[in-house]
């Protein structure tokens, strides 16, 4: 490994990853992340001590790099937490996000054709209807609701049922038990989570089972019928995949949402611009993703010596892009911590970047931009039920900015 100049760069590497406090801003230490940047050292929970890039430029074109892999089968994978590091262990690699071209590319075709824009776009009025069904019941039980339970996971669970095919009775279970997982603060026991998960992925299989002996519409439906050379799939490897669509979609875009409606509040000049002007949403919502950056961490694994900003990734180097430090890069974006709905930010890479670039985005975006516009037009009063202070994000997992709750009133 070379050996890290001195100078301004701090000579530690410090416990990653790190907790957010308020969900759409940074952690504590990503200041200094940034100024030791574009590359550094951080300390992983089992002690090991992996790569961290934080460059704009360096990320880009790391993700692009051949010589780095998203197997977390391989040995030296980082792990965020030893819940990973035991799937790893027993061999499970999540389709899409966790296995390598070919059988990326392979699995890609298979849904990338579901996730069009003009599927999408003939998706838009079903999920502007269920946007302003949610609107409507939480306006009926009184004036005040956890917007995360009420509004942005519901509405993300709908879009993504849709797309897949999931009846209605299907949808609600699963989406009871995604919450129920998504939320901490309901003091789930030690394996709790496991256990809720497995019941989604029992669900999932007798889904999958009913649709192979009665096809319905929707992205399974699909599946089970293409013929294997054009990306049909087994039961237990469709289900997989499913529970990664599901799991990878729901909770990053019910947190973007929310974690966006909470930064609008506590800018207000930003959000009377917003309500002037709906047609400014798509931009918003571009700028909102890239300050928010749910998903913050991408942890890759080099398979190969590499140069990157004046240090040598060694084969077998973990290594972690974090995406909010990117769409935070002082070198790429001018005061890129502020918030500016008229900022062209289009170029953010909160989808990530390269051959694993989110295969959803495209939904997301219809979803984060549906949600915000009814939800502005239909509420005007919408304020934060607590104090700022006292909205916090999720553990500091992969998805950093998760939020379970958000308390709102009007």
């Amino acid at each position: 490994m070379t050996v890290t100049p001195t100078g301004s760069r701090s000579s530690e590497a410090p416990a990653y990853p790190m907790a957010r406090g308020c969900p759409y801003r940074m952690p504590d230490g990503y200041e200094q992340l940034r100024a030791d940047g574009p590359l550094s050292r951080v300390t992983l929970y089992d002690g090991r001590k992996v790569w961290l890039v934080s460059g704009s430029a360096e990320g880009r074109a790391l993700l692009l790099d051949p010589r780095v892999s998203v197997d977390v089968r391989h040995p030296s994978f980082p792990a965020l937490t030893p819940q990973s590091a035991e799937q790893a262990e027993a061999g499970f690699a999540p389709p899409l996000s966790g296995v390598d071209d070919p059988e990326h590319a392979h699995q890609r075709r298979m849904v990338i054709p579901a996730f069009g824009v003009r599927r999408i776009a003939a998706l838009r009025p079903r999920i502007e209807g269920f946007a302003e069904e949610l609107v409507d019941a939480m306006l009926a039980r009184g004036d005040r609701a956890d917007l995360v339970a009420a509004y942005s996971l519901p509405l993300a669970c709908a879009a993504n049922f849709a797309l897949l095919g999931v009846p209605e009775d299907d949808g609600r279970y699963i989406a009871e038990r995604t919450r129920q997982v998504l939320a901490p603060s309901d003091g789930n026991a030690p394996g709790e989570a496991g256990k809720l998960f497995g019941e989604i992925l029992t669900r999932l299989r007798d889904l999958v089972a009913r649709k192979e002996r009665q096809p319905g519409t929707g992205l399974i439906d699909d599946l089970l019928v293409a013929r294997p050379d054009e990306g049909g799939m087994a039961g237990d490897q469709l289900v997989a995949l499913c529970a990664i669509l599901l799991a990878g979609g729901d909770d990053t875009t019910s947190s973007t949402i929310a974690a966006a409606t909470l930064a609008l509040l506590e800018h207000p000049d930003q959000l009377e611009k917003l309500r002037r002007d709906p047609e400014l949403t798509p931009g918003a919502v571009d700028e909102l993703t890239r300050l928010t950056s749910v998903a913050d961490v991408l942890p890759r694994v080099a398979t190969a010596d590499i140069e990157l900003a004046g240090h040598t990734i060694r084969d077998g180097d973990g290594v972690l892009v974090s995406l909010m430090l990117m769409n935070r890069d002082p070198g790429t974006w001018q005061e890129p911590d502020a918030l500016d709905i008229h900022r062209r930010a289009g170029r953010h890479v909160a989808f990530g970047y390269g051959i694993h670039q989110c295969v959803g985005q495209n939904l997301a975006r219809a979803v984060i931009e549906t949600a915000l516009t009814v939800l502005l037009r239909r509420v005007p009063t919408l304020r934060l039920a607590v104090p700022a202070d006292q909205v916090r994000a999720n553990p500091p997992y992969v998805l950093q900015g998760s939020l379970s709750a958000l308390p709102v009133a009007w």
